[in-house]
């Protein structure tokens, strides 16, 4: 009769630890694997209204355009991306595509420019409706609505993205179904920051 309960009682015990595990497990496979979001590259500072590249990269952002790939291929600083998102272009910027483009040639990838820079939240609701469990992301989007972009994936009090700093990777995971993003140098060329 005892050893029954004992039985009884460790059967429930290992009952309620499979449900535990199945569904943080579940949880998990809802989120991306990592999404790793970045700035377009270096843009031209105060430029007259009427020049005509006042969208498009300056030759330094151009020459980071083409260095990117480096930390994504094989043997890189970061996992390859599954897919690559870039704000779709606008009248007032053509940059994030600029930016995004080479990399996603590199890796034989399409660009996906569904969304303008003000429908972040789409793009956080896409990223995280388990289309994307356990892949990489990467996300090229506007300085000033990346903190709301993070934060919209459940990165906490992200910081504001200084307007004149464009070689840093924000590398968001989930722990325990709770966002945590990480800062991180890209590194690519002389003068960046560490």
């Amino acid at each position: 009769m005892r050893f029954q309960k004992t039985v009884k009682a460790l059967v429930c015990v290992l009952a309620v630890f499979a449900m535990a595990q199945q569904a943080g497990s579940q949880q998990a496979a809802v989120y991306p694997k990592v999404v790793y979001v970045f700035r377009h590259a270096e843009k031209p500072v105060n430029p007259a209204p009427d020049d005509p590249h006042r969208r498009d990269l300056t030759a330094r952002g151009y020459e980071r355009a083409k260095a990117i790939p480096s930390l994504f291929v094989e043997g890189g600083r970061f996992l390859r991306p599954d897919t690559i998102f870039a704000t779709l272009g606008s009248k007032n910027s053509d940059r994030e595509v600029e930016t995004a483009t080479p990399l996603a040639a590199a890796l034989g990838l399409t660009l996906n420019i569904a969304y303008k820079e003000e429908e972040y939240p789409k793009l956080d609701k896409e990223v995280l409706s388990g289309k994307y469990a356990g892949k990489v992301v990467l996300i090229c989007w506007h300085h000033g609505t990346i903190p709301p972009l993070a934060a919209g994936l459940g990165v906490q009090d992200p910081p504001k993205w200084p307007d004149l700093q464009f070689d840093r990777v924000w590398k968001i995971e989930w722990k325990n179904g709770k966002a945590v993003m990480t800062d991180l140098p890209e590194k690519l060329m002389p003068g960046d920051s560490q």
